[in-house]
């Protein structure tokens, strides 16, 4: 069986870093984490296509993107939780940008409640879209890297919950981070004789718009069920000093989808700035 993998030893810096050429789709894309990510790819010479439920917040994404980095930028609306929309923006992405190259599943949420007040709904939703959402992702993009025989690298944002549970209330959370951090290792099992790579990126909690107001949610939900939840602060430690940025995760997220992770799958990078040592 061949692993079409090149030995990229002889190549400059400069041309392992650039993706130039190359098509990425981000899913989340439209501000936070997903934003930045794509911003970095962007910069160092990709296409894009931005995915995000937000179809509005995208576009203008795109927009912003495209004209401070001079690539095409394209976006949609789509859902990671269903099989068809995923595929549907996967088509697009082809159409668009004239194939997949690299596929970041960013999109997540993080809710957290104390597990004898969470609903079904919750937890539900939470692993829709954390694992099921890595999942359909990860199919769809495969499927077309692997149409042409071109290969390519996915990118699963997981979280520190992956390998850790940073603090009460995060039963769902943690179970579907777990799941996308086992899923990786699956995938680049069953997609390597395909060409194609794949990557996990742990964060630390970030303060992003959507995470701030998850944490906050959180804390009002345990406040009134009398449980006693850490203060956001506390998630400022670190051992460099300060809490990540989304550019910290994101530039990250371009070494994985670079020539500069080449040797590199199945692995997940921690960008925790030590909190799990």
């Amino acid at each position: 069986m061949s692993f079409p993998f090149a030995d990229v030893s002889t190549r400059s810096l400069t041309d392992l870093l650039s993706l130039a050429g190359r098509r990425a789709v981000v899913t989340g894309a439209a501000q936070g984490l997903g934003k930045a990510i794509a911003a970095r790819l962007a910069e160092a010479g990709a296409d894009l296509l931005l995915i995000d439920l937000n179809e509005d917040a995208a576009r203008a994404a795109a927009a912003e993107l495209a004209d401070r980095y001079g690539v095409r930028v394209a976006s949609t609306h789509a859902d990671v939780t269903d099989a068809a929309s995923v595929a549907a923006a996967a088509d697009l992405a082809v159409a668009e940008l004239g194939g997949i190259d690299v596929w970041v599943n960013n999109a997540g949420i993080f809710p957290n409640a104390p597990v004898t007040m969470m609903p079904d709904e919750m937890w539900d939703a939470t692993f829709a879209v954390n694992a099921r959402g890595v999942f359909l992702g990860s199919r769809e993009a495969a499927r077309r890297m692997s149409a042409d025989g071109s290969g390519g690298v996915i990118v699963n944002i997981i979280s520190t919950a992956g390998v850790q549970v940073a603090f009460p209330g995060m039963a769902a959370y943690v179970g579907s981070k777990h799941a996308a951090l086992g899923m990786t290792k699956s995938l680049a099992v069953d997609l390597a004789p395909l060409g194609i790579r794949v990557l996990g990126v742990a964060p630390s909690f970030v303060p992003t718009e959507g995470n701030l107001a998850a944490a906050r949610a959180g804390a009002e939900a345990a406040a009134a069920a009398g449980i006693e939840m850490p203060p956001l602060d506390v998630m400022s430690t670190s051992m460099i000093g300060r809490m990540g940025t989304p550019d910290d995760i994101a530039r990250v997220v371009l070494f994985a989808a670079s020539d500069l992770s080449m040797i590199m799958t199945g692995s997940t990078l921690l960008a925790d700035a030590g909190e799990t040592v």
